[in-house]
């Protein structure tokens, strides 16, 4: 048997007895899910130092400070977050009984069941946080999980299986890891839901493996997510901002702005303070230890592939800083901007992920509004400028998995609201009592008064001749 077909066994194998566990256990009251919570969170406290090396050594360079803000201190945020608030979520809610039903003493509730088995496939780019940020809500909600970490970065995914599989029951969190073949595989098993953070192009065919089994998915998926520049904005604080952006992991995130739509006579001014401000973060590139590598040489390549795309028809490329002859070893890079390159260019129609970024140069706003709803749904959309009608506009007239107005990434830092794409960036959301929702069975549970009194009133056959003209009296307007 081969090492591939033997994991799927395994896998399966593994959900069978996750399932098994789930039907035995029954109802899972506030406590044990606390304590499984609980765990998790001693876990990454007790191991982040681990954790943090595995991540620098599959990146090639990145910094403990950063991983730990990023992975290990928002995966905490999320857990507590549920940890605290679960109790509270999974109260059942009263609902009134429908007449005369309400007034011959029935009853009515939703009872927030948990599903089962969720299946949790993370991605390289945070592969902390995507695995155990979307695993706070699915434990919130009563559910056991098997996490699928990217092989992209083995070191990382070989420490968490190994530190889950010694602190963690199995049977409630469990682990595998395994290349493409074993996530094709994973996404085609009979979990109960279904996550998975990627990209578009994988998220469909991870919800064509689900449709087999008629799981119900959460993919978080990303796209291009645009930055619109008013006339009204603090030029100097949006070049911040986008800057700080992008050298986080460098722009390696899914809610990482892609395309800058700037008015046209503010293009050259917005540059220069882009420059100021990013050198302000990163003086130099190659070498720096707070300058987040591309993850691999297959990445490298895809971004300096845009890149290359865009130059050769005839879009014009500024370095930040400037650029300076590159060291093959190092997958440091810095910040390109690629000014107004043309609609069919690579970079125009992939989102980035990485070290780049589109200036589109506008003389209308909505131009801007008509181009942004012209592609897919992006996963985030960002408005800088003062002008409330305008940023009313704009939040009226476009549709994102979330915003952020006059900053960059911030609405997702929120553990009480939902975190979630629209569209081709994504479907459902965690954090939140949005994510115990997503991961919950709403069960409606109606309890019969003592007594039916639809037989003396006529209502049950054989019907008398009042029935039709009750019936009749019933159908109004009002």
């Amino acid at each position: 048997m081969s090492s591939v077909a033997s994991s799927v066994d395994t896998l399966s194998g593994l959900l069978a007895r996750q399932k098994s566990a789930f039907n035995a256990a029954g109802a899972v009251d506030a406590a044990t899910r606390r304590d499984r919570i609980q765990r998790v969170i001693d876990l990454l406290v007790a191991h982040h130092g681990e954790l943090t090396e595995a991540m620098d050594a599959d990146f090639g360079g990145r910094p403990a400070g950063f991983s730990l803000m990023n992975d290990v201190l928002g995966a905490l945020a999320s857990l507590k977050h549920a940890r605290d608030h679960l109790a509270h979520w999974m109260q059942d809610e009263q609902r009134p009984p429908f007449v005369p039903y309400d007034q011959l003493g029935a009853k009515a509730w939703i009872m927030y069941q948990p599903k089962g088995s969720v299946g949790i496939i993370g991605t390289w780019n945070a592969p902390l946080y995507t695995l155990f940020s979307p695993l706070a809500s699915v434990l919130a909600a009563g559910n056991r999980a098997i996490l699928k970490p990217s092989e992209v970065t083995p070191r990382t995914a070989a420490l968490v299986a190994r530190l889950c599989a010694e602190r963690l029951d199995p049977l409630e969190v469990a682990v595998v890891t395994g290349d493409a073949e074993l996530a094709e595989a994973f996404t085609a098993q009979p979990f109960d839901h279904l996550v998975f953070t990627g990209s578009t192009a994988v998220g469909r065919a991870v919800m064509r493996n689900a449709a087999q089994n008629l799981v119900p998915v959460t993919l978080e998926l990303g796209g291009k997510s645009p930055v619109i520049i008013s006339t009204t904005a603090d030029l100097d604080q949006a070049a911040l901002s986008i800057a700080v952006a992008k050298a986080t992991n460098g722009g390696q995130i899914c809610i990482n702005p892609d395309l800058v739509y700037v008015p046209r006579h503010l293009q050259t001014s917005l540059i220069s303070a882009l420059r100021s401000a990013y050198a302000s973060l990163h003086p130099s590139i190659q070498g720096n230890p707070d300058v987040v590598a591309v993850v691999n040489q297959r990445h490298l390549s895809r971004v300096e592939g845009y890149i290359d795309d865009a130059r050769q028809r005839g879009a014009r490329i500024e370095s930040l800083p400037e650029a300076l002859p590159l060291d093959a070893s190092d997958r440091r890079r810095p910040l390109r901007l690629v000014i107004d390159p043309p609609h069919d260019a690579q970079i125009m129609n992939e989102e980035i992920f990485g070290p780049a970024m589109v200036l589109l140069s506008y003389d209308d706003l909505g131009q801007v509004i008509d181009a942004i709803n012209a592609g897919p749904r992006p996963l985030a959309l960002y408005y800088f400028g003062q002008d409330a009608a305008e940023q009313r506009r704009v939040l009226e007239h476009t549709v994102s998995g979330g915003v952020t107005l006059n900053d960059v990434m911030m609405h997702a830092a929120m553990h009480d609201a939902p975190f979630g794409g629209v569209g081709a960036s994504g479907m459902g959301h965690y954090h939140g009592r949005e994510g115990f929702l997503e991961f919950s069975h709403l069960r409606t549970v109606f309890k019969a008064p003592a007594h039916d009194p639809r037989r003396e009133w006529g209502l049950l056959p054989p019907y008398g001749e009042h029935y039709l003209a009750t019936m009749l009296a019933m159908v109004t307007s009002d």
